[in-house]
């Protein structure tokens, strides 16, 4: 009985090997790996929403620390809420571009070295794979095989010897309105208390109570999809908001007096 072997995994990718056939499948029960791919997402999300829950709170905070009414803690609320999103949506961007023009001008630089020095580049190759255990023997048809690639073998430099992925071209503007409309969802929770009551002293206890449980929420969950304990993650995130809101209250009643 033979049993013919399947590609290596690597060359497979990088070369566009054709997939095994059903003999050279493994006889194992197949197994699906779960990841979470969204990191970019949530990252942004978390950005938004750590940001508008704590801003506008201490800024609320503040101006019921100097006597404001409601009315004015909502107008003035409202007006960081537009500006804090424009400006933190603006940031999003701006980062985002940065790294789609940062990876445009490495891979430029590093397509012009496979074409002018392509036994440097080709050595390099060799020393990345070099670094996983494979032994010259095992690295040199694969270097071979690379060469005669042009693309994948610039792909696998700015992968490997780079360290960097190409982004998203529509990344920019996805994380422009991610991180806004976080900011926006977030900065409206400790708002809504004085929308609704005339008392600031009382908005301020029932936007305290609403924004501390949100914000413990949020940690909450922020720590799920960043594998940090959601409950260490939900303590600290609603400590940092108190912290910020007890501070501009103070403030305020400081400088009032």
């Amino acid at each position: 009985l033979s049993l013919s072997l399947s590609p290596s995994p690597l060359l497979a990718f990088w070369l566009g090997a054709s997939q095994p056939s059903a003999e050279s499948m493994p006889l194992t029960a197949p197994h699906v790996e779960r990841h979470f791919t969204a990191g970019e997402l949530v990252r942004d999300i978390i950005i938004g929403m750590s940001d508008g829950l704590t801003v506008p709170f201490a800024l609320a905070a503040g101006l019921s620390g100097a006597s404001a009414t409601s009315s004015i803690v909502v107008t003035a609320g409202l007006a960081e809420v537009a500006a804090g999103a424009i400006a933190m949506g603006l940031g999003g961007y701006l980062a985002a571009k940065s790294d789609a023009d940062h990876y445009n001008r490495e891979q430029k630089r590093e397509e012009e070295e496979i074409l002018t020095v392509p036994d440097v580049e080709a050595d390099e190759v060799a020393e990345i794979l070099a670094k996983f255990g494979l032994q010259p023997e095992e690295y040199r048809p694969v270097v071979d095989a690379l060469r005669k690639r042009p693309d994948a073998w610039l792909d696998f430099m700015m992968r490997f010897e780079l360290g960097l992925e190409k982004p998203d071209p529509s990344r920019a503007l996805q994380s422009a309105s991610t991180i806004a409309i976080s900011y926006i969802v977030g900065g409206l929770i400790p708002l809504i208390p004085y929308m609704a009551i005339l008392s600031p002293k009382v908005a301020l206890q029932v936007s305290v109570a609403v924004t501390l449980i949100a914000l413990l929420v949020f940690g909450f969950v922020k720590g799920k999809f960043t594998g940090t304990r959601p409950w260490i993650s939900a303590l600290q995130t609603a400590f940092i908001g108190a912290l910020a809101s007890g501070a501009a209250f103070g403030i305020a009643r400081v400088i009032q007096y």
